[in-house]
């Protein structure tokens, strides 16, 4: 298991605004720490995408936390989980989170809907769970996992329809529960709500974004907003969707690969990526030297 050269814990305390990168199995996430990020968001979308699953709680919790092994085992930075909702009640979100720390995970984020939960960005049907319930959950999981593990506590009452009071309730109730963050969730195309939320919380604890629908907003903002760290949650899987989508179309209409080859990664990149180097090392040391057979007179 790798160690991670930065915690989670320090990126999001840091005075400096942290950036998160979405991952979905061992190879994204190795390709993500290449490009230079200082942590990773374990993507519950990306991952049930990957697995041929809906991102409405279809991957099971075991499954999820099988392909975060696999993300900490290839790189050497911080995985934050998406935990859902925490797939059930108190007793299902601090067994998540006793098996993602257990995995080497450095958090989970916990977000205040029931179960199953359903894509925030898709239909309007994003019920709430009671706020007593939800803080029990976080509280659950502080009480399992260790003193550097963060818990992140995912609000949704902006995507539920909820106002800016409501949401503020809920963030001082999660904060009294143990929550390390706050992550605020919104699905409107400019940051507006996001920044109101920021001002009014002043801070009281770190304050986490994801800006997949205000993307246009200028990173400066969030700076100047005093957020904590932002989180690009799902644009490594839409990469490759785009990409394999491109590249599969061309090699059925052109009957070749010889247009495409220097437009796909090279193998050897790949290899890279994988570390094959370091077995070629540990071949040299632990597997016998072979003995050249004697010529025949």
């Amino acid at each position: 298991m790798s160690t991670s050269s930065t915690s989670l814990r320090e990126l999001i305390l840091s005075n400096d605004l942290a950036f998160l990168m979405e991952a979905h199995d061992g190879l994204s996430a190795a390709v993500a720490e290449r490009a230079g990020f200082r942590g990773l968001w374990a993507s519950g979308l990306s991952i049930s995408s990957a697995l041929g699953y809906r991102d409405a709680n279809e991957a099971s919790w075991t499954q999820v936390v099988d392909v975060v092994e696999r993300m900490v085992d290839a790189t050497n930075i911080p995985v934050l989980v998406d935990g859902d909702s925490g797939f059930g009640n108190f007793n299902n979100a601090r067994l998540l989170a006793k098996k993602l720390e257990q995995r080497g995970a450095s958090g989970v984020a916990i977000e205040d809907k029931g179960f199953p939960k359903m894509n925030s960005f898709v239909g309007d049907r994003h019920p709430l769970a009671e706020t007593d319930e939800f803080c029990g959950r976080l509280k659950a999981v502080k009480d399992t996992t260790g003193p550097d593990f963060v818990l992140v506590a995912r609000i949704e009452a902006l995507i539920a329809g909820h106002g800016l009071d409501e949401a503020l309730t809920r963030a001082h109730a999660y904060a009294k529960a143990g929550a390390d963050a706050i992550l605020i969730h919104s699905r409107k195309a400019v940051a507006d709500e996001i920044l109101a939320f920021a001002k009014e919380w002043n801070n009281k604890l770190p304050v986490v974004i994801v800006p997949t629908k205000y993307y246009r907003t200028p990173v400066d903002a969030y700076r100047k907003a005093g957020i904590s760290t932002v989180i690009w949650a799902n644009h490594t899987m839409r990469a490759a969707i785009a990409g394999m989508r491109d590249i599969c179309g061309r090699i059925q209409s052109e009957e070749s690969i010889a247009g495409i080859e220097d437009q796909v990664a090279g193998l050897d990149e790949l290899f890279n990526l994988i570390g094959y180097d370091e077995l070629a090392q540990a071949e040299e040391l632990y597997l016998p030297k072979q003995i050249a057979p004697k010529a025949r007179d």
